[in-house]
């Protein structure tokens, strides 16, 4: 028996349109195929969970889409749901509503068997929902969680060059500091040994020169 999506609807939930526009726009996950929004950079704390207009209007959908001919569980709640408003106890309001039901060909066997029905088909939602959170799962945190492995690795591994790189340098520099000892005592050495050969040079230059100065003078 056909009932309107929001006849469904009314019998599970009370509407609070602020309510749902709000909590539509921060639902996290969707159905299959569809964009879900992406998450702030700030990691909010995890809260109880309650439930949702969005996910409540897919699982109604759902049940509407799969309603069952004749008078099932979904028309007896609806009579069961409309007698709330009357001063009757809730076994009263059971009871009543059955009456009306029994009278169109319903039994409780059947009662239990269609909401049993209708069990299943939320549980097929719910198999999808699973299927869509593990693949926004996967996309959202497990490549995430590759890519900061990844860094981490790459981090670990330049700062394992930055050490040796370090140390190279440092050998460098004890390297330089030995080479520049080494120059300094080698131009040392190379001023002496070239001071030392220009007085040598200079010293017998003097006497040669002395002597002719003298073989001038007196071998006439």
């Amino acid at each position: 028996m056909p009932i309107d999506f929001k006849s469904i609807k009314s019998l599970f939930v009370v509407e609070d349109p602020a309510a749902a526009d709000k909590a539509a726009s921060e639902a996290p996950i969707t159905s299959p195929g569809s964009k879900a929004t992406e998450p702030s950079a700030s990691i909010a704390p995890t809260r109880p969970g309650e439930a949702n207009p969005k996910f409540i209007e897919v699982l109604v959908k759902s049940m509407e889409a799969a309603n069952l001919p004749g008078v099932d569980y979904l028309e007896y709640r609806q009579s069961v749901k409309s007698l709330e408003k009357m001063p009757m106890e809730e076994a009263v309001r059971y009871q009543s509503a059955f009456a009306m039901a029994q009278a169109m060909g319903a039994t409780p066997a059947k009662l239990v068997e269609s909401a049993a029905h209708y069990m299943a088909v939320l549980k097929t939602e719910q198999s999808k929902f699973d299927e869509a959170l593990r693949k926004q799962t996967t996309d959202r945190i497990g490549n995430r969680q590759e890519m900061l492995k990844n860094l981490d690795a790459t981090l670990k591994q330049k700062a394992e060059q930055i050490k040796k790189l370090t140390q190279e340098m440092e050998a460098h520099r004890v390297e330089m500091e030995k080479l520049d000892v080494e120059i300094k005592d080698a131009t040392s050495k190379v001023e002496t040994t070239k001071n030392d050969f220009l007085a040598s040079y200079q010293t017998l230059v003097a006497q040669i020169s002395h002597d002719v100065e003298n073989m001038k003078r007196f071998l006439k």
